[in-house]
């Protein structure tokens, strides 16, 4: 059972019957079987989409000025970023490629 919060007041053993017995008697909440529990899947996926596994995360300190260039591109300049960068990498000039 979850920890729960100071002050929670649980139903005594008799008033929990009483709770569900009025619950069942709803025609307009019937309760799901076990089977149709295993089916629920959330509806919102909350938070950050998982990456893609290829990609490594850093901090990594960049001029104001090449920042700012590429934030009033709009959405997505990080990852222009990282494009710039792996077309710098790929070009015969690159003093980082290996032949």
């Amino acid at each position: 059972m979850p920890k729960l919060k100071t002050g929670t007041t649980l139903p005594t053993s008799s008033e929990d019957t009483s709770i569900s017995t009025t619950a069942l008697a709803d025609i307009d909440a019937v309760p799901f079987t076990d089977a149709e529990w295993k089916q629920v899947k959330p509806l919102v996926r909350r938070g950050r989409p998982l990456g893609s596994g290829t990609n490594t995360q850093v901090t990594l300190r960049l001029d104001v000025e090449v920042v700012d260039k590429f934030r009033v591109s709009g959405d997505g300049w990080q990852t222009r970023i990282n494009d710039a960068l792996k077309s710098w990498v790929r070009t015969p000039a690159c003093p980082l490629r290996h032949s």
